[in-house]
């Protein structure tokens, strides 16, 4: 596995330092340390690492064990996201989920004694026979057990997955959206403050990684199924990549054997805004001209139009969605459809 994914690293000739490293999909937190400290220094042989560079580990409850953890945090791992869900029992088993609610406050609870001074609790709300009640004690649960960091979005059926193909009763919008509100309001009094769509914060303790998704930042995806997004030249060469899917056969192809596709300057505007505009902190012209290679005359007039329907408010050189924009974020984002 260790080779495979050092040959992936190997296609490609970056020299700017990594700032962030995000090791997710599946349950990577079954790897041993030795396995993962295996991989960073494989990484770093071949990527130079910022001095302040963030290295986060997805996380089960149901994966735990102190020393295990223990070690993770001795070879450098620095941030957790830990996939809660929720802490209602018959609600896990429902979602399929094989940890319990006890076994991710035990999670969390041993996060802190490990040492890790960052740690993300994730949690999804509108689930199948849940409430306003249910959501409320998964979050005043959750902020008893201090982290630094909270995803709280909403359960989409995807498709290809068991819930699409037979829908489970979900709450009506109504009380979704109250719940929603509700809970974000609670998170506010404990001063975690909504950065992104569905990531909540202490101040200073954003997830660097995901912020540089939104921020239309270039990445690398390694491995099955990863998705990466590279600007080789703007605006003529911007890329997004990705691998096979299926370990085996990600292992079994060539090492230049991958899917990339160049964004095309008519597509740009909205692959721009459809990152950016989950941030609340808004766009500024400055850095979608930097970020695309593109005039600012690309995104008119649908912006002057976004602004003047009171979806977007200008501020300076900033532009934020207004309460009403953000949401409905998909009514701005059709606009820039070319």
């Amino acid at each position: 596995m260790l080779a495979d994914l050092a040959r992936d690293i190997a296609r490609y000739h970056i020299t700017r330092p990594l700032e962030t490293i995000f090791i997710g999909g599946g349950t990577p937190s079954l790897f041993s340390a030795r396995t993962l400290d295996d991989l960073l220094r494989g990484i770093q042989t071949q990527l130079p690492f910022s001095e302040k560079i963030e290295i986060t580990l997805e996380a089960n409850p149901g994966t735990f064990e102190f020393e295990k953890f223990a070690d993770f945090y001795a070879i450098g791992i620095n941030r957790l996201s830990i996939g809660v869900q929720t802490f209602d029992d018959h609600i896990l088993s429902l979602l399929g989920r094989v940890h319990s609610g006890k076994e991710a406050i035990r999670a969390a609870e041993m996060a802190h004694k490990v040492g890790f001074e960052n740690f993300n609790l994730d949690f999804m709300f509108g689930l199948p026979q849940s409430n306003l009640t249910h959501s409320e004690r998964d979050i005043l649960t959750a902020m008893a057990l201090e982290p630094t960091h909270l995803s709280f979005y909403q359960l989409t059926l995807e498709p290809n997955t068991y819930f699409h193909r037979y829908p489970p009763k979900l709450p009506a919008d109504d009380l979704i959206f109250q719940t929603q509100q509700h809970c974000q309001q609670i998170l506010a009094a404990h001063h975690f403050e909504q950065y992104e769509v569905s990531a909540y914060s202490l101040r200073g303790k954003q997830c660097r990684h995901n912020v540089n998704y939104w921020q239309f930042g270039d990445y690398l995806g390694i491995g099955a199924g990863g998705h990466g997004k590279l600007s080789l030249a703007r605006p003529n060469d911007i890329i997004r990549t990705q691998k096979n899917k299926h370990p085996d056969r990600y292992q079994q192809i060539s090492s230049h054997e991958f899917i990339e596709k160049t964004i095309s300057q008519t597509d740009l505007p909205l692959e721009f805004l459809m990152n950016h505009l989950r941030l609340k902190q808004g766009f500024s012209i400055a850095h979608y001209e930097m970020a695309t290679g593109l005039n600012a005359s690309t995104l008119e007039p649908q912006l002057s139009d976004c602004v003047h329907e009171k979806l977007l408010v200008k501020s300076d050189d900033l532009f934020v969605c207004t309460d009403v924009g953000w949401n409905f974020l998909d009514s701005i984002l059709q606009k820039f459809v070319a």
